[in-house]
């Protein structure tokens, strides 16, 4: 069975308090069982991992390698300026899909860039909580074994 590692950035713990009006009232405790669920249909072994921490992050990144073989990231802030991010998803060369509850190119200047884009095979951005089982739908169309 294949395994998939959905990792969430800063402040996504605080989902369904934190500026509903762009980021909806799904807490992320619903996403996740949202995910673990429909991964579950789709045959697939899924960890949720979420920090605060970016070096915790790129720790998480660094223990998947030779483990699972696709990551769902939504990186939050950090999408716009970790290089150390970006490197941690590029030396590990597990297919990562970038993930994004809203619209980063039609929200404020400075969120419409990311710097993990260029190493990721893909992103799905403003499509809210919908956007994570898309990208489940993606790993298991993607992957060859699971």
């Amino acid at each position: 069975m294949a395994k998939v590692l959905v990792l969430n950035g800063p402040n996504l713990n605080f989902l369904g308090i934190r500026e509903p009006e762009v980021y909806g009232t799904t807490s992320l405790a619903q996403i996740e069982q949202a995910i673990l669920d429909r991964g579950h249909k789709l045959g697939l072994d899924v960890e949720c991992f979420q920090s605060n921490h970016e070096g915790a992050l790129v720790d998480k990144l660094q223990d998947a390698y030779g483990k699972v073989q696709f990551i769902l990231f939504n990186p939050g802030a950090l999408t716009h300026y970790s290089i150390a991010l970006r490197d941690a998803i590029k030396a590990v060369g597990i297919p990562t899909l970038e993930i994004h509850l809203s619209n980063i190119a039609a929200r404020e200047k400075f969120r419409a860039t990311s710097v993990l884009a260029p190493v990721c095979i893909g992103q799905i951005s403003g499509l809210g909580a919908t956007g994570y089982m898309l990208g489940l739908e993606a790993a298991a169309g993607l992957l060859p074994d699971k």
